[in-house]
């Protein structure tokens, strides 16, 4: 049987309101898509991965940056820095990738191939840590990767819960090494989390000094030897995840915001299939429809189902504002993760 979430998700046209027109319009485009099957490789130079370590001097990384916390019912606060002081101070940090000046030029969030995005913190990933605190999600003992992870609240969370082993992945390295890298060492402290807690509430901005003292703390170190950090194409990341001896398999992957441009679904789904574990979980946060973009729920749902490989749960919905979900992806019973 189909897989059908039960909401609305016809795209806006200008034209009079036909539902009959739009499901044939709608499947029409996800044929396109899954007949074409594409992925940057090919049509663009695919962008090599690599894997980071953080630095030994970890407070050069937080020089002009101010550190806010991110707090919610029953999760551990989550630190992180502010991404409008980043962008600020930007023209002082060292970015091979010069990501920060294109954007800042363009005036876009988004250059497909060259910055996908990952220096803010968009709004699906605030749905996805809502969903996993109303849930209780454990994560004690487990394998993360937090694919395209920007920011990296979503790994950095599981490591807090007591993940076995949390890796993060972004496209670019500018992202990895200026952002997420510096966020997660912010966050691997001591077990003292539930005092600090108590003094501060959702969105309060951290003093320098502290995110300082908190970054250098020999307590960190624990933690961060749990974590590693990716950057590059997904068509890259993967041969470089299997090159390991042997390749991980993750327990959980998140990912969020990753499915706005088609031309990524066969890179991300492949991905999902060789480096989810065979009883593994795939949350994904995502807009019904990416305009301007061309990506969005219906197209990549349809995409899942010609690949018939996973089975596809609706989580939550989000109704005001642009339609947003979070949904999650979970191997089929006939299907087995492939062997490497």
């Amino acid at each position: 049987m189909a897989f059908s979430f039960n909401f609305d998700l016809q795209i806006k046209t200008g034209e009079p309101d036909n539902e009959d027109t739009t499901q044939k319009e709608q499947a029409h485009e996800a044929k396109q898509v899954i007949s074409t099957d594409t992925t940057k490789e090919g049509t663009e130079k695919v962008k090599a991965a690599k894997e980071h370590s953080p630095p030994l001097d970890y407070q050069s990384l937080l020089e002009n940056t101010v550190c806010e916390t991110f707090s919610l019912g029953t999760l551990p606060p989550i630190h992180y820095l502010n991404e409008s002081v980043f962008e600020q101070t930007a023209s002082e940090l060292i970015d091979s990738e010069k990501i920060l000046s294109q954007t800042a030029a363009q005036h876009t969030d988004l250059i497909s191939g060259v910055y996908e995005g990952g220096l803010k913190i968009w709004e699906c990933t605030y749905d996805l840590l809502e969903y996993l605190e109303s849930e209780g999600e454990v994560f004690s003992g487990k394998r993360v990767l937090d694919l395209g992870c920007g920011a990296g609240l979503l790994g950095i969370l599981a490591l807090k819960r007591g993940a076995r082993e949390v890796h993060f992945q972004d496209y670019n390295s500018t992202v990895i090494e200026r952002l997420t890298v510096p966020n997660a060492l912010l966050n691997c402290e001591g077990d003292d989390d539930g005092d600090e807690h108590d003094h501060e509430k959702e969105g309060e901005k951290d003093s320098s000094p502290l995110a300082k003292r908190r970054a250098t703390d020999p307590l960190q170190h624990a933690k961060i030897a749990k974590c590693r950090f990716f950057s590059g194409d997904w068509t890259s990341f993967l041969p470089l995840m299997l090159r390991s001896d042997p390749p991980p398999k993750y327990d959980l992957i998140f990912t969020s915001e990753t499915i706005y441009n088609t031309a990524y679904y066969s890179a991300l789904h492949e991905v999902f299939h060789r480096l989810l574990a065979q009883d593994g979980l795939v949350y994904l946060a995502i807009k019904a429809h990416y305009f301007g973009v061309g990506g969005g729920l219906y197209l990549f749902q349809s995409f899942v189902e010609e690949k018939d490989i996973f089975k596809m749960k609706c989580l939550k919905n989000v109704e005001h504002g642009l339609q947003r979900h979070v949904v999650s992806l979970s191997f089929k019973k006939s299907e087995k993760p492939t062997n490497v």
